[in-house]
């Protein structure tokens, strides 16, 4: 539904060639998927209603449902509380398979229980790990960074741009998101990847509108400073303007890319955006 509905505001922003700007995220980077909890009323629902209030609407309801911190950095720190107590029972091994459904390895969870042993003692790391193997298995394969990332947004990251790879630094990924009426598509760079300068010309209307769907990144007009992109920021691209985008250096980026209708539309694509060039952004930016 909630992709129905941004469907339909870009949808309808394009048609009617609106420029707006929309503020940055107040929590960060990356979008949480909602946390639900039953197993209190499931488990306890007759019997202490009230623990089982606190243990699914306050506990997980709102406890994990928390953007200060994102979820993996919440499961480890529930994975490294529960070791140091020598509770290595269903409700760790519950919290170990919470920890890798949000990203976390079998080469981190070993890490992890490792160093809590050195604080909580070698006997506790010891069950621990057995719990682990069953829950990291050796034919579960690890997560790239690009599985990790792709947890983080609402769009999916698509397939490998090769039809433009040659107008790109790095590797990007592109989805198609509609392709009639309105075309949209989600632009996914690796950190680093950037595209080439280009321009997108049109006699009457056309141009492009960017908006920030996941990780951090850069926009640039020729001969202005570059401006950041974060989830939720709006960049309107004027037709005939020279420009480029793409992901900061330490960061995956996506962006929706929106077509906007014009007459006698055509994109030239010009010279790369040099190394030099990207790291006095950087730098900058630091």
């Amino acid at each position: 539904m909630k992709k129905i509905l941004i469907l339909l505001m870009l949808t309808m922003l394009a048609s009617m060639n609106i420029t707006f700007a929309a503020g940055k995220s107040q929590k960060g980077n990356k979008e949480m998927q909602k946390i639900t909890q039953t197993a209190g009323r499931n488990q306890l629902g007759n019997f202490a209603p009230e623990f089982a209030h606190y243990n699914d609407d306050i506990l997980f309801g709102e406890n994990w449902n928390n953007s200060d911190i994102d979820v993996k950095t919440r499961s480890i720190i529930t994975m490294t509380a529960l070791i140091s107590q020598g509770i290595t029972d269903s409700s760790l091994k519950y919290h170990l398979q919470n920890a890798k459904n949000h990203g976390v390895t079998k080469t981190e969870a070993a890490a992890i229980i490792t160093n809590t042993a050195f604080y909580a003692g070698w006997s506790k790391a010891w069950a621990a790990f057995n719990l682990a193997k069953e829950v990291w298995t050796d034919d579960t394969p690890a997560l790239t960074e690009k599985d990790r990332y792709a947890k983080t947004i609402m769009f999916p990251i698509g397939e490998p741009n090769n039809a433009y790879a040659k107008y790109f630094i790095g590797q990007s990924y592109i989805s198609p998101i509609s392709t009639s009426q309105v075309k949209i598509f989600n632009v996914t760079f690796e950190p680093e990847c950037r595209n080439n300068w280009h321009i997108h010309h049109a006699s009457k209307g056309g141009g492009q509108m960017l908006i920030g769907v996941g990780g951090h990144g850069y926009y640039q007009e020729w001969g202005k400073d570059p401006v950041e992109i974060n989830p939720g920021d709006v960049i309107n691209i004027p037709a005939n303007v020279k420009h480029w985008h793409g992901a900061a250096s330490d960061s995956w980026f996506s962006h929706l890319a929106v077509e906007v209708d014009g007459e006698n539309t055509s994109n030239e694509w010009l010279e790369p955006v040099t190394d030099d060039e990207y790291k006095r952004i950087e730098n900058a930016r630091r």
